[in-house]
């Protein structure tokens, strides 16, 4: 779409690209810091882009079949609350831009996460927005696959500045797209050849463009202050089947003498002395926050540009049959098929008598039969196919068939993660993504984000303690658990067997204020619930497994592989009289959202003993300070699980010992 209004080509786009420059310069003298080279330099390039090729409407924000705009250098933020603002976007008015970096306001110093604000996602620590970026444009190509051109047709449009490509998952991003040949993703690079340290090339000497076009992306240079070579670059890169980088060498802090072009422009302060000077130069008489007429009229002219596209789509949408327009407003809704909890359940049933299950395989069994049900699931693994089985019945999402609903990361965990969070808020989309447990500190940025944006995603993680053997202790993640479980938003779930990894993956797909981590072992998890029900038990967070035979003496805590453990140790304290109950404890952040009087009755006020294969930290909180446990208090070895076990001493006979010695 190249649909130019009255109003705009009356108007000069450099004019246009000076209204983002004051309100920009305005909201951050006002606030008294934030972030001016961005906004200063990237205006231009702004302009071209909303003004003549970014399909959207201002009056619905949420229009799925909008392109997608991705503030990924974050930093700059008044860029994108300018250009809002000056669309017409509802929740960022003027006022708004007034509140820059205020409590309580739309306009937070890096974006955040609000659809309906004009706001794609969370970009944050640089590289995560062009990784989004990515992850919007597979499903894109997945939900074009399933509907036509008709109903889904967009690009997505990432600015980014040098920061973003040179932090580590900028490489493997810009690598998978170039592979997958993401032909509707264009990044726009601020190259402004400046950092907050000073010149680029201090850190960097690299051609970006080699770069790009190494790994397969279309790549053109422009001048980053010139709106209508930069319009005729953004329709060259939507002509090209291959993903598009277009270098667009700006100045950073365009306009204000004191700091253009130099280093002081990335996050310092502004005065308004420096936005008297800028008015000068750039011949703006205009107050601060005030608009000349033909220029306000311009921007609500752009905002308003794509609503006869929309117009027509919603037409070709309710032209749809009956059945694909209620599956396509099913998954716009992020709803799950009607009947995906009855599969789930007899899924559950069938696992309950299958006898002695690794974690991860069982983890497989359930992407295997919720694959058939929920067809917008969409798997991956980086380079661990094999390992993780969590591929199955799914092809692979190619260059060549978009109909893949299984995506071969590489050995790229970080690329994975962002991509799954550009994915869910796409929309239209159930992410999942496996690796091992160790590696998901790889991951770290993209599950902050993800709870940050309080969005679904399914994170399964494998190999989750010393049971991995003989790999040794690079490979066995004894404190990973405690970090997950730091995060807010997420539910982490360490399922004991195959019945709770059921539950844990029932609890997962319904979870949609935040992700799901799903902890899975190597080695075989015994049967501990071999009379499964309906009732999901993992959801109360833990529960009485085993209740003491009489009136309890202690009580033994466990996730995992080790509530096996702590069932053989009750069994050993019966033998010498002593009455313990087990707790199985999946999800700790489930357990805390219970009524404290259910809290109360599943831990009891004897003594109490936990056991997990890794470290103590965050069980003070159930068994105090002065509690026991069972675990680890160091890094593992390479051996035979069975071995580990016993050398760390991790046991039926040591978790009994331990309730014996506090009673």
């Amino acid at each position: 779409m190249n649909v130019q209004s009255k109003s705009e080509t009356a108007v000069d786009m450099r004019r246009m690209a000076h209204a983002i420059r004051f309100l920009s310069m305005d909201a951050i003298v006002r606030a008294g810091e934030g972030h001016p080279g961005t906004p200063l330099g990237g205006a231009d390039i702004a302009t071209a882009l909303f003004t003549r090729h970014l399909k959207f409407d201002a009056a619905d924000p949420t229009w799925p079949d909008r392109d997608r705009f991705v503030h990924s250098a974050g930093h700059g933020s008044m860029l994108l609350y300018s250009l809002l603002c000056l669309c017409g976007y509802e929740k960022v008015d003027i006022e708004q831009v007034k509140n820059f970096r205020v409590l309580g306001s739309h306009t937070a110093g890096h974006p955040e996460y609000d659809p309906e604000a004009g706001i794609e996602t969370t970009t944050g620590p640089l590289g995560q927005g062009i990784a989004n970026a990515v992850g919007m444009a597979v499903a894109e190509r997945i939900l074009n696959a399933r509907f036509g051109d008709a109903v889904v047709d967009h690009y997505t449009y990432a600015y980014t500045g040098d920061g973003c490509l040179m932090e580590g998952i900028a490489a493997e991003v810009i690598a998978l797209a170039g592979h997958l040949k993401l032909g509707k993703l264009i990044f726009l690079w601020d190259d402004n050849r400046m950092t907050d340290d000073g010149p680029t090339d201090q850190a960097v000497s690299e051609d970006q463009r080699v770069r790009f076009e190494n790994n397969g992306w279309h790549v053109q240079d422009v001048d980053g202050h010139d709106p209508d070579a930069l319009s005729e670059a953004i329709a060259a890169a939507k002509s090209d089947d291959r993903p598009s980088m277009i270098a667009c060498r700006t100045y950073i802090g365009f306009g204000i003498p004191r700091i253009q072009n130099d280093r002081a422009a990335h996050g310092g302060k502004i005065s308004s002395d420096d936005t008297n000077a800028a008015r000068e130069l750039l011949n703006w008489p205009h107050p601060p926050f005030e608009l000349p007429e033909p220029i306000e009229a311009a921007w609500r002219d752009a905002g308003s540009r794509g609503r006869a596209e929309r117009l027509a789509w919603q037409k070709r949408l309710d032209g749809l049959d009956p059945e694909t327009r209620a599956e396509w407003d099913r998954l716009m809704a992020g709803e799950l098929p009607a009947d995906w909890q009855e599969v789930l359940h007899a899924k559950k049933a069938e696992l309950s008598k299958a006898g002695d299950m690794a974690g991860i395989r069982a983890s497989g069994d359930m992407v295997a039969a919720m694959a058939e049900v929920i067809p917008e699931l969409i798997s991956g693994a980086p380079d661990l196919e094999a390992a993780t089985q969590h591929k199955r019945q799914l092809g692979p999402f190619t260059a060549n068939d978009r109909t893949g609903r299984y995506i071969h990361y590489g050995v790229r965990e970080h690329a994975m993660g962002a991509m799954m969070n550009g994915m869910t808020v796409h929309g239209g989309i159930v992410s999942m993504g496996t690796t091992f447990l160790v590696f998901s500190d790889y991951m770290r940025h993209t599950l902050r984000m993800a709870c940050l944006m309080r969005i679904p995603g399914l994170f399964v993680f494998s190999h989750d303690s010393i049971g991995i053997g003989k790999n040794g202790p690079t490979h066995q993640p004894v404190e990973y658990l405690a970090s997950l479980r730091a995060y807010p938003n997420m539910w982490t779930i360490r399922p004991a067997d195959a019945v709770e990894m059921a539950e844990a993956w029932e609890l997962g797909l319904q979870h949609r204020s935040g992700p799901t981590s799903i902890i899975c072992s190597r080695q075989p998890l015994a049967v501990v619930r071999p009379d499964a029900d309906a009732e999901n038990l993992t959801a109360k967070g833990a529960y009485v497994l085993a209740e003491a035979e009489g009136e309890r003496q202690a009580t033994i805590l466990a996730t995992g592989s080790e509530v096996a453990v702590a069932l053989a140790a009750r069994d050993l304290l019966a033998e010498a009289g002593i009455r313990a109950a087990v707790v199985s404890m999946p999800c700790w952040e489930l357990f805390e959202a219970q009524p404290k009087v259910y809290r109360a009755a599943v831990l009891g006020n004897a003594p109490r003993v936990a056991v997990e294969a890794a470290v103590r930290f965050g069980w003070d909180r159930y068994i105090g300070a002065e509690g026991a446990f069972v675990g680890m208090e160091g890094f593992g070895a390479s051996g035979d699980y069975a071995d580990l076990y016993r050398h760390f001493d991790i046991t039926p006979e040591a978790v009994a010992e331990a309730v014996k010695m506090s009673l």
